[in-house]
């Protein structure tokens, strides 16, 4: 298997919560209430699996590799575009996380920043996993030889075993059952 493989199943997974984010969105927009329980699963599943677990073996690991190898330009703006994609997601998650706790506090105006947060990932997301899936990760396992996809392979395995997949696989599959997605 290509070390490829393990990051795009990753992204659908990460597409399965942003169904679910996108449905959410619906429901706020339609004037449902706000659930601060499934923010909160939505924030601790894009922190620890979308950007620990996955973007942390693609910077920590694949960009890492990538970076002593001769890019072509193209593959080195995306790369780069990625890294800052990286930074956007981890920030509109920072403002979520906040928007949910003012409302949490009785913050009426928050309600509308967490659904703007939503608006945002749903948006983001889909492009950013189109673009690795697409354009990124074939050309990029181009430049390495068979020995080398083995090693980055298996330091893809141990970066997994410290983390807990199963845990949020069940998180999502738990919120696709309550939202019915």
């Amino acid at each position: 298997m290509w070390p490829i493989g393990p990051l795009m199943h990753e992204h659908r997974l990460i597409e399965r919560m942003i169904a679910l984010i996108d449905l959410e969105a619906k429901r706020l927009r339609a004037g449902a209430p706000l659930e601060p329980d499934f923010i909160h699963a939505v924030t601790d599943f894009i922190r620890t699996y979308a950007d620990r677990c996955h973007h942390g073996k693609e910077e920590d690991i694949l960009f890492r590799d990538l970076a002593g190898r001769d890019l072509a330009p193209d593959l080195k703006r995306i790369m780069d575009e990625l890294v800052q994609e990286h930074k956007y997601g981890r920030a509109v998650v920072k403002r979520l996380v906040g928007a949910n706790d003012r409302h949490q506090q009785g913050d009426a105006a928050a309600r509308e920043d967490v659904l703007d947060c939503l608006e945002s990932l749903g948006g983001f997301y889909p492009t950013h996993i189109e673009k690795e899936d697409k354009h990124f990760f074939f050309p990029c396992m181009e430049l390495f030889d068979q020995r080398q996809k083995e090693a980055m392979l298996a330091e893809f395995w141990e970066f997994d075993r410290k983390l807990i997949h199963e845990s949020y696989k069940a998180v999502v599959e738990t919120w696709q059952k309550n939202k019915g997605g």
